[in-house]
């Protein structure tokens, strides 16, 4: 039964954050831990996250902007390096408050309110028409990288604030979704190398049926996309960014993921 389901959640959700470049790894986690230990749903999902980014390069790849993806991409790795440094460190994150709904334990760490935060005031700049014509200079691509980066090594939630960065620098929808693909892949490669080295006694070969089946599962619903992709505008790709950040900022802060 859990293979049915992880499947699916995994096809819907890559077909969903296909074009807004960020989602998978939040919303396969969760279904992920319902069924195995933490740690072992991380590295299933690490492991899904980073091989479906790099299927979407091979649909997409062409349409990368190379000067954006590799400014953003070098401030990235930089910034997942040592935010993935530190959460070895401080694995179990401050709490803040927390609550019982349905018999059920919430509670909201310090990282998870930052990025909720975060995520709410790169949001605005879409939804205020004061803010939504800025267009961000070139040097803050290495700040945007840089802090994108540390928040997806030190808790995995990144592509929000990427897309947000990337929304701002004047590309094609084709060359957003690809060059945020192309710097996800490089943020994925540099923090699950720091995670697997001290996840080194989880057997991923027991689960290997299940994460066969969500890689499978997650390719399709990126392939899919990508024939969606034509006949979709800028406009929709920025108002589903804009819609899935303020979702996910909630379900952070709440504490519901």
């Amino acid at each position: 039964m859990e293979i049915v389901i992880i499947s699916i959640v995994a096809l819907v959700a890559s077909l969903l954050t296909f074009f807004s470049g960020f989602g998978l790894g939040t919303i396969l986690t969760p279904a992920l831990v319902v069924f195995f230990p933490v740690e072992v749903a991380i590295a299933l999902t690490g492991i899904v996250h980073l091989l479906n980014n790099l299927f979407k390069i091979v649909l997409v790849g062409k349409q990368i902007n190379w000067r954006v993806g590799i400014k953003f991409g070098i401030a990235s790795v930089i910034g997942a390096f040592i935010g993935a440094k530190l959460l070895l460190y401080f694995s179990s994150d401050v709490v803040l408050y927390s609550y019982t709904m349905h018999g059920k334990l919430f509670s909201v760490t310090l990282i998870k309110l930052i990025i909720a935060v975060l995520m709410i005031v790169f949001a605005l700049f879409e939804t205020l028409p004061a803010l939504k014509n800025i267009q961000f200079k070139e040097n803050s691509l290495y700040v945007g990288g840089v802090v994108s980066g540390f928040f997806g090594g030190f808790s995995g939630n990144q592509g929000a604030l990427r897309s947000m960065f990337l929304l701002r620098c004047g590309l094609s929808k084709e060359n957003f979704i690809a060059t945020g693909i192309l710097i996800a892949c490089a943020v994925d490669f540099t923090r699950l190398s720091v995670y697997f080295s001290r996840m080194a006694n989880i057997n991923i070969q027991a689960n290997l049926t299940l994460l066969i089946s969500a890689i499978v599962s997650a390719f399709a619903g990126a392939y899919i996309g990508s024939k969606l992709l034509k006949k979709i505008t800028l406009n929709f790709v920025q108002y589903t960014v804009t819609i899935m950040i303020i979702l996910l900022a909630i379900g952070l802060g709440t504490g519901l993921l």
